[in-house]
């Protein structure tokens, strides 16, 4: 998919797989979800990606762009194949698995310090978007 469908940080919620965006709309997004990133306490990134070097490259990516506190991987896989990654803020942890049959792309979750924040996903967004 390409991004003329993609118009808002709202357009990616319904893809299974990051959509090849066109610099207009990446940089739309991106200020786009600085707002949105702004409204939360802390996060919780999945980033599918074809290997495990590409999945923490991407977040290592993101964390810089985001001037975030690098996370530590405290669990990892040394097969070859498609990886899911999970970074929780909260618990300064990096998860990484072998995953089939997933897309490709980073989603981020927001969440609040209590319960009246609710739980908001963005993405999927290019594995390059932070790049």
């Amino acid at each position: 998919m390409s991004s003329p469908s993609i118009q808002s940080l709202k357009d990616l919620g319904r893809l299974r797989e990051a959509p090849t965006l066109d610099q207009g709309i990446a940089d739309q997004l991106r200020e786009e979800l600085q707002f949105a990133l702004s409204q939360s306490s802390w996060f919780t990134i999945g980033v599918m990606a074809p290997s495990t070097h590409q999945a923490l490259s991407s977040l290592r990516s993101l964390e810089e762009s985001q001037q975030w506190t690098s996370l530590e991987v405290t669990e990892t896989t040394t097969d070859v194949g498609p990886v899911f990654l999970k970074a929780n803020q909260r618990g300064g942890t990096v998860r990484i698995r072998i995953e089939h049959g997933l897309g490709s792309g980073i989603l981020i979750s927001g969440h609040g310090d209590d319960v009246t924040q609710p739980v908001t996903t963005w993405g999927p967004f290019p594995l390059d978007f932070f790049g």
